[in-house]
């Protein structure tokens, strides 16, 4: 199995888990060709703008992604992760 293929497997595992344990607004996965980051990337839009909820931090940190820095918006947090 190819490197890009078990990077596709990590992030979409890692997002079925996000939208699976917090409330979301949106939950994609980015092709690095449709990221700005250039890498499979977890893109989500979380309800609440508390910051990013340990169980995102942990899903994330399982599938070894990066948290990338992004602002929150209103109520909602954003949150990019890269492999």
């Amino acid at each position: 199995m190819s490197c890009t293929v078990e990077e596709r497997k990590r992030v979409r595992r890692a997002a079925r888990a996000i939208r699976d344990e917090v409330a979301t607004e949106s939950v994609d996965v980015l092709a690095p060709s449709a990221s700005q980051y250039g890498e499979w990337t977890l893109d989500a839009v979380l309800r609440g703008s508390e910051g990013v909820p340990p169980e995102v931090l942990r899903e994330l940190a399982l599938a070894g992604l990066t948290l990338q820095p992004t602002p929150s918006q209103a109520e909602f947090q954003h949150v990019a992760a890269t492999v």
